[in-house]
């Protein structure tokens, strides 16, 4: 058996303990936060309680992916090594990371001619991204073949479901996902958006709920109905917050009492400064198997 990288971008959305526990690369993508570049570094640099304060109180952020450069100078040190790679990116439903890295895997793939290269295109986001690669991990572990877990990843990519609300509408207007007039009313009024991703990859808005109270509830009921072997699932489950740990713990706590088979703690992460920077504070976001994302 060839030995072989699992790598993704930091969009995955885990801490850099946990990408070093489960023995998983990553790649920074970039941030501008009131005109100062910083990598998504994982809140080495900027820590995310200061990231998001800086957003509520006004900070102008924005974001750009990892290119081509960047993806060969990455890549290069483990073929060098004699290892081979499979590269997994965000989707490409809100990011061209994906084509920036097959266009890197091409021209490697002339220099190394006798390593293998392989790029997957998750079709997922945040910490939804970072389950995918957190379960790929454990295949490795077990022994799959970089062949059968390229296979497997593409398989199986499309039952990770992704579920998320958000409290404060504010950078979803900004981002044009919700108009100023919806955005307004909603604020007034205490309306929570739920949105999903979708089978390509894209973040669409699905429902309109009022309070955070009731979007905490249904979100939970998303799982019951889409997860694997409902009420009984015993995979693992992940949530990611931007700032709002608080409301993260109260659907962990849900998701635990009424999923009583799933083994350990639901695990919660910070969402990032690259997906951060387009939510704004107030995001929380579900990741869970459970039926194919389809059209």
């Amino acid at each position: 058996m060839s030995d072989y990288v699992i790598s993704c971008c930091s969009t995955a959305d885990l801490s850099k303990e946990y990408f070093e526990e489960i023995g998983v690369h990553w790649i920074p993508f970039h941030y501008m936060l009131d005109g100062v570049s910083y990598p998504d570094d994982l809140g080495q640099s900027i820590s995310f309680e200061d990231f998001y304060h800086r957003l509520d109180t006004g900070s102008e952020s924005s974001t750009s992916q990892v290119n081509a450069e960047e993806y060969i100078a990455y890549f290069k040190p483990f073929l060098e090594e004699g290892k081979d790679i499979i590269h997994v990116a965000l989707s490409s439903g809100i990011s061209g990371s994906y084509n920036s890295a097959m266009i890197a895997k091409a021209d490697l793939e002339e220099e190394y001619p006798e390593r293998r290269i392989y790029v997957i295109d998750s079709l997922c986001a945040s910490s939804g991204f970072g389950l995918l690669m957190s379960k790929m991990a454990e295949q490795k572990k077990n022994g799959m073949s970089l062949e059968e877990l390229k296979d497997w990843t593409e398989d199986n990519k499309l039952r990770l479901n992704h579920w998320f609300f958000s409290t404060d509408l504010k950078f979803y207007v900004k981002g044009g996902r919700v108009s100023k007039t919806s955005g307004f009313v909603g604020n007034l009024l205490n309306i929570c958006p739920l949105l999903n991703v979708d089978f390509v990859g894209k973040l669409i808005p699905r429902e309109k709920i009022r309070t955070k109270r009731k979007v905490i509830a249904r979100i939970v009921d998303k799982m019951m109905e889409l997860a694997d072997n409902g009420e009984n699932y015993d995979e693992d489950c992940f949530i990611s917050n931007s700032g709002c740990r608080e409301d993260a713990e109260a659907v962990r706590n849900l998701i635990e009492e009424r999923f009583p088979k799933m083994v350990g703690r639901v695990k919660i992460f910070s969402i990032g400064t690259t997906i951060g920077s387009h939510t704004g504070p107030g995001t929380v976001a579900l990741f869970f198997w459970g039926k194919r994302r389809e059209n």
